[in-house]
């Protein structure tokens, strides 16, 4: 009769040889040095039954026998960690008895209909059993449909030649049951790619050979060297057709079923999932006092500090509450706070239990702590709905610390924007936490509760929020009208409609009333990067030289740089300079010190990054505002990875300076405010009033006061896989920062002159471990990656004379660089093979250029200070 799947004989044994090997290995390598190893065994199949009344219908016995393990490549006797051992010894004695125990398979049209097996037989060996079974599904005609074997149910494509058939399986279509997290930026994150193909050779309506093959692959973004790969095969050949047993006689499956042996029941052909107890792990606080001395406070700029973070972090994963609270509870004030990133980095619903039941929000003297936990909920990489409800619960409760209160709705705006990037914006949480930031925005009295909640919209990046920050931009007082700027600043250009911009231009040109400088230049810098017209990029232009004197400057620079770093409108504005050239020398001839500037710190096949740094000064050379930002982008995403502002008011009655017009009655102020990795901080205040100035400056000790200290976590990412073969994989990267990011402000009367200084201490450690684990042996690839540096900002005025000298410096220290690679087999027993790789290099330290006028400028300063005196004051 005519079938559309694979027929076997009556009363024949068709004898085959089959292999599963699985290799691990970095994504270029070939696999002839992989770590991985192999089964192999014979296969025994007969029909014991075929449907009276279907044809295509038909009961299959499949059994594995002489099962033996061995390497996938060649070793020497004494880095074979199979040497000497029976297949018996390797396995266990239960297991190899469950693995040759045979299945019965009900074929359908050549698709598998029902799974028989043994109940209570060891998930490992089932696995292996269906991964041989799915081997046999397949159509003889070419079409795809969704199909349910070992991998779950799958979008799987048939193509049909003769005697061949070619089996693709898209792998990324398949549901089954696996734990998978990323991280939530893309340039942080890691890319994965996966194949899967079968091809079948028929030979007299049966199955003469079958080779399939599969393929992960996994790289960083940010550095695409470090990555892996795992590869599975499979092979089943004829080796020969014997005289067999005779059919089963009987109207239905359950009927042969019984006959053959009732204790087999049906079960389904996706695999189980299982897990290899981890026999050897030592406890949460044996674990953590391994690694205490490496999370002193003083060491935490050292990569040895990132990598016990990380190692702490997944194994708080694995951790009950009470685990994780028996250390909180014991562990002194100087490492709690590390402790404290650690464990919320964690993110597991025992983790967020633990710390919130530990946190008192009430109690005024843990503030540290409670500041390092918001940070780190801050900087999580994949958010629960849990969380944003559980912090909103605690701002409308008591919270003894006002900074700790805004901390809190300032780390609630970073969580909607995290949770709406992942189609969460619906979630009652998400809605719950926008509305009560705009609503109590709307009826805010005080500036500190607005700049709060507008602190928090800078986070969150509404679309619904643009309005009102637009109204803030434009009719509130200075700091509050330079905060929503900068907030409408971070929009994709994309969301900034044309009331944005009509709004930015009446600021910049002051149609409506008088603003500040730092509004204005904001202001500018939007219209200018989201697409500007000809007529808008004309009025800039046309208003240089109207302007207040370094605001002159400023913008001359920033126009500059536009030209210099061909950013998207410099098209523009070329064109409109070509045509305005009449009106160019006096205009574009001013003096002064401000400036903006931008360079690239790296310029590399998978990401770049640059850096810029602008500043304004007042007309009596104060500084207004210093800004330094560093950028990483890949071709499709941007990532801001560090902002550091710096921004000083009403400073001028120090020197006995006059103000610049409209900012007589300035309050004497100056704070710094950071961004890192797209999450606006709480900002810092050096010194607010006049008295708290002076006293400050009496007792100048140029002490930098720190913005940020901890640990990230910041590439975060887990897949565990389960290959067609039957074992289970894994491939988890993981990438850690610690951070020390100081800044402060210093004046010297004497010598009439002041310093801005940011000093940046960051080590990186990531560790990335691909891993397939058969219950039996485990293979796999460690990979780690480790650096240290730190990036100076410095910069002197001198304002005895003007136009002032001012001298910037970005300087970064050597950099050490480090990396690692261990392949690994292993077994149960400790018996391992490893082979290692590793390069250490330095990239040499780096004065960063600015422009040529600054160079010339600290010359002056330096040969300016040589003959006097060093002392301040």
């Amino acid at each position: 009769g005519h079938t559309t799947g694979p027929s076997l004989n009556n009363d024949k044994l068709y004898k085959f040889a089959y292999t599963a090997e699985v290799y691990v290995d970095r994504v270029k390598a070939s696999l002839q040095k992989s770590a991985g190893y192999r089964i192999s065994s014979g296969v025994d199949v007969n029909l014991l039954w075929r449907n009276p009344d279907n044809d295509d219908d038909q009961l299959i016995k499949i059994m594995m026998k002489d099962v033996q393990v061995e390497n996938v490549n060649e070793r020497p006797a004494a880095k074979n960690i199979f040497e000497g051992k029976s297949t018996e010894k390797i396995i266990g004695k239960e297991y190899l008895e469950a693995l040759q125990r045979p299945i019965v398979v009900e074929l359908v049209r050549g698709k598998v209909k029902t799974f028989y097996s043994y109940q209570n037989e060891p998930g490992f060996t089932q696995n292996i059993k269906r991964g041989l079974a799915s081997l046999f599904q397949l159509q003889l005609h070419s079409g795809s449909s969704r199909e349910v074997d070992i991998s779950g149910k799958c979008n799987t494509t048939y193509h049909v030649r003769q005697y061949q058939v070619t089996k693709i399986k898209d792998l990324d279509s398949c549901e089954i049951e696996k734990k998978r997290f990323t991280s939530h930026s893309r340039i942080l994150d890691v890319s994965t790619k996966a194949t899967s193909a079968t091809v079948y050779v028929l030979e007299d309506s049966f199955i003469k050979s079958i080779k399939a093959e599969e393929n992960f692959v996994f790289v960083l973004n940010y550095r695409r060297k470090t990555g892996a790969k795992i590869v599975s095969k499979q092979r089943l050949e004829l080796k020969s057709v014997q005289a067999g047993m005779g059919l089963i006689a009987a109207k239905q499956v359950a009927g042969v079923i019984k006959t053959l042996d009732p204790s087999y029941v049906a079960m389904p052909l996706e695999a189980e999932p299982v897990k290899s107890e981890c026999k050897k792990c030592p406890s949460l606080s044996e674990h953590w006092q391994s690694i205490r001395e490496h999370m002193h406070p003083d060491k935490l700029s050292k990569p040895e500090a990132a990598k016990s973070f990380l190692s702490f972090i997944q194994n708080i994963r694995r951790a009950t509450k009470e685990e994780i609270l028996k250390i909180i509870k014991s562990e002194n004030k100087e490492f709690l706070p590390q402790v404290v990133d650690a464990v919320t980095s964690a993110q597991t619903p025992e983790s967020l239990e633990a710390i919130l039941e530990f946190l008192d929000f009430k109690d005024a003297s843990t503030f540290i702590l409670q500041e390092r936990f918001l940070y780190a909920c801050g900087f999580a990489s994949h958010p629960t709905e849990t969380l944003l409800k559980s912090l909103t619960e605690k701002f409308k409760g008591e919270v003894a610390s006002q900074e700790i209160r805004e901390t809190l709705v300032i780390v609630m705006g970073a969580l909607i924007r995290k949770l709406c990037d992942r189609e969460g914006c619906k979630l009652p949480a998400v809605v719950e936490a926008k509305r009560l930031i705009l609503n109590r925005l709307e009826k805010a009295k005080k500036d500190d509760n607005v700049q709060m909640y507008l602190l928090a919209l800078k986070n969150a990046l509404l679309p619904e929020a643009i309005p009102v920050l637009l109204k803030y931009a434009e009719s509130g007082e200075g700091p509050i009208s330079s905060l929503a700027a900068t907030a409408l600043q971070r929009y994709d250009p994309s969301f900034l409609t044309k009331e944005v911009k009509e709004t930015m231009n009446r600021i910049y040109h002051q149609t409506r009333k008088v603003h500040e400088k730092t509004v204005r230049t904001t202001a500018a810098a939007i219209i200018l990067n989201s697409n500007p017209s000809y007529m808008e990029v004309k009025n800039i232009l046309l208003s240089i030289g109207e302007l207040p004197m370094e605001m002159n400057k400023y913008m001359l620079s920033m126009i500059q740089d536009i030209l210099h770093f061909e950013m998207p409108s410099s098209k523009t504005v070329r064109q409109v300079l070509k045509d305005m050239r009449a009106h160019n020398y006096d205009r574009f001839s001013k003096t002064g010190s401000s400036s903006a500037y931008t360079g690239y710190i790296t310029r590399g096949p998978d990401v770049s990054s640059t850096y810029s740094l602008d500043i304004l000064y007042s007309g009596s050379g104060i500084l207004r505002r210093s800004n330094m930002n560093i950028h990483v982008f890949d071709r499709n995403t941007e990532l801001h990875a560090i902002q550091v502002v710096i921004e000083a008011q009403g400073l001028e009655s120090i020197i006995a300076a006059t103000p610049d017009e409209g900012e007589e009655n300035l309050d004497s102020f100056a704070g710094m405010s950071a961004i890192l990795f797209d999450f606006q901080l709480r900002p810092v205040t050096f010194f607010q009033g006049y008295g708290d100035l002076m006293s400050k400056m009496l007792s100048a000790t140029g002490d930098a006061m720190n913005v940020v200290k901890g640990l990230v976590l910041l590439t975060d990412f887990l897949q565990e896989i389960q290959l067609q073969s039957g074992p289970t994989a894994s491939a988890e990267f993981m990438g850690g920062l610690a951070i020390d990011i100081s800044g402060g402000m210093e004046f010297s009367l004497w010598y009439r002159e002041s310093k801005t200084n940011v000093k940046n201490r960051v080590a990186m450690f990531i560790a990335g471990n691909t891993e397939v684990d058969s219950f039996f042996v485990k293979t796999g690839m460690e990979t780690t990656l480790e650096t240290e540096t730190s990036l100076d900002f410095i910069s002197t005025v001198q304002f005895s004379q003007y136009p002032f000298l001012v001298c910037m410096q970005m300087d970064r220290v050597d950099s050490p660089f480090r990396t690692h690679m261990t392949k690994y087999e292993s077994l149960p027993s400790g018996r391992r093979y490893t082979a290692r790789r590793g390069k250490a290099a330095t990239l040499a330290g780096n004065e960063y250029p600015l422009h040529q006028e600054n160079s010339n400028m600290c010359k002056k300063v330096f040969g300016a200070k040589s003959d006097s005196a060093g002392s301040w004051f």
